[in-house]
Parts: structure tokens; sequence; C-alpha cells
């Protein structure tokens, strides 16, 4: 025997939730996207030192190896220093 009690009309009480789901599944996401600064595409074209940079760095590898490099290491201080009290 089966027993109903009054008012029972055999719906899902969540079936609004479970189409709500289902529905944002199947939105779009949006994608995602890059863009760069005019001040990044500056730096980039000013990559015209890169030669000047790199005989600099020849000479500090130079240094380095030959044992002539030195480094002053109250400026160094001081200009860590300088950085991180700002």
């Amino acid at each position: 025997m089966k027993i109903n009690g009054p008012n029972q009309s055999n719906l899902n009480p969540y079936q609004k939730q479970i189409h709500k789901q289902a529905e944002a599944g199947l939105k779009k996401q949006p994608e995602d996207k890059v863009e760069i600064s005019e001040t990044a595409k500056q730096m980039q074209q000013s990559g015209k030192s890169e030669s000047a940079r790199a005989k600099l760095i020849e000479q500090v590898k130079e240094d380095v190896v030959t044992g002539n490099y030195r480094v002053d290491s109250k400026a160094a201080a001081k200009k860590m220093l300088d950085f991180w009290s700002k």
C-alpha cells in the first residue's frame, strides 16, 4: 500500500538549481588576454644598447677571471640602504 501525503505533486524541489548549474556550465568562459603597454614596447625597442652592455659584461667577466675585479663594499651597502629606505 502506498501512502502519499497532502499536496504530493512529485516535483523535485532542486530542479531549478540543477537547471541553473547546467546553464552556467554552457556559458562561454572569457578568454585570457595580454596587453603590452607603450612603456614596455619602448623598452623592447631600446635594445640597441645591447652591444654596449655585452661589451661591459665581457669586461667584467674578464676582470673576474684575472682577479682584477674589485667590489667597493661601502658603496654597495650604501646603495642597498638607499634602495630599501625609500
